[in-house]
């Protein structure tokens, strides 16, 4: 990596996530830049969620390095890092319902914002992300009165809220109907069509295909391809990732049964 012009975005290279005698992630090399998104793909247990947390510093590594924008992400003080990456995770427990606009202002903790007391830049930062996930209208709604695909919308605002470069979003559209996966996929679609970066947990393919400008497979705790979906998504690659049958033709994706 060249220390004199460091790359943007998150970098990892040669990841290595451990838990007790057991390697959940070995010698992972991937990068999210800013103006793309990209889907991280593999079966359960492949190692994905392991590997984001590595990456983003919420597990230790083994061994390897991750940055963002060349700097050690381990090294980082946790408010600057929230700065700079927005995490979504996979369980988004909510402790005791509260008000929509007292989630989505969680995200301007990282800028030393006060619940209740939101003034300034953190104010008008909480009303473009309720604004960006159609969310004004229940604003002053319980979060325990909204349906799940309403949820979901909350806390994607509450990342966007942060105004942070880049988004890491474990399965994003888990236990959401299609239309509110479209419409979640479409929230971080205009984010990274804003300038974001995006790395994004699926287990939809043919929703990442349509979404993804790159895809990061994964297989048993290692990265077996990195690339466009042109370059790594064919029939074979679902054969040996899933164990399934499928048909790729351009940009169409059909999965037909088990191998």
């Amino acid at each position: 990596m060249d220390r004199q012009r460091p790359a943007r975005g998150l970098h990892a290279r040669d990841l290595t996530v451990t838990a007790g005698e057991a390697t959940l992630v070995r010698d992972a090399t991937f990068r999210l830049q800013p103006g793309e998104l990209t889907a991280l793909l593999g079966p359960n247990g492949a190692g994905k969620t392991s590997l984001l947390r590595g990456a983003i510093g919420l597990t230790p590594r083994a061994s390897g390095w991750a940055g963002i924008d060349g700097e050690d992400i381990a090294r980082m003080p946790p408010r600057r890092r929230a700065r700079q990456l927005a995490y979504l995770p996979q369980n988004r427990p909510l402790a005791w319902p509260s008000p929509v606009r007292d989630v989505v202002a969680l995200g301007r903790f990282a800028h030393g914002a006060a619940l209740g007391r939101l003034r300034g830049a953190d104010r008008r930062a909480v009303e473009r992300a309720l604004a960006a996930c159609d969310l004004e209208r229940l604003a002053e709604r319980s979060t325990a009165t909204l349906s799940g695909g309403e949820l979901a919308r909350v806390h994607c605002a509450r990342a966007f809220a942060a105004e942070a470069p880049l988004l890491i979003a474990d399965e994003p559209v888990a236990e959401l109907d299609p239309y509110h996966q479209f419409t979640v996929m479409n929230l971080i679609r205009d984010f990274v069509n804003r300038g974001g970066g995006a790395l994004a947990v699926l287990h939809d393919v043919v929703l990442a295909r349509r979404y993804a400008d790159r895809f990061i497979w994964m297989k048993d705790g290692r990265i077996v391809a990195d690339g466009t979906p042109a370059e790594t998504l064919s029939a074979a690659r679902l054969g040996e990732i899933y164990g399934v049958r499928g048909r790729v033709e351009g940009e169409r994706v059909e999965i037909e049964g088990p191998l």
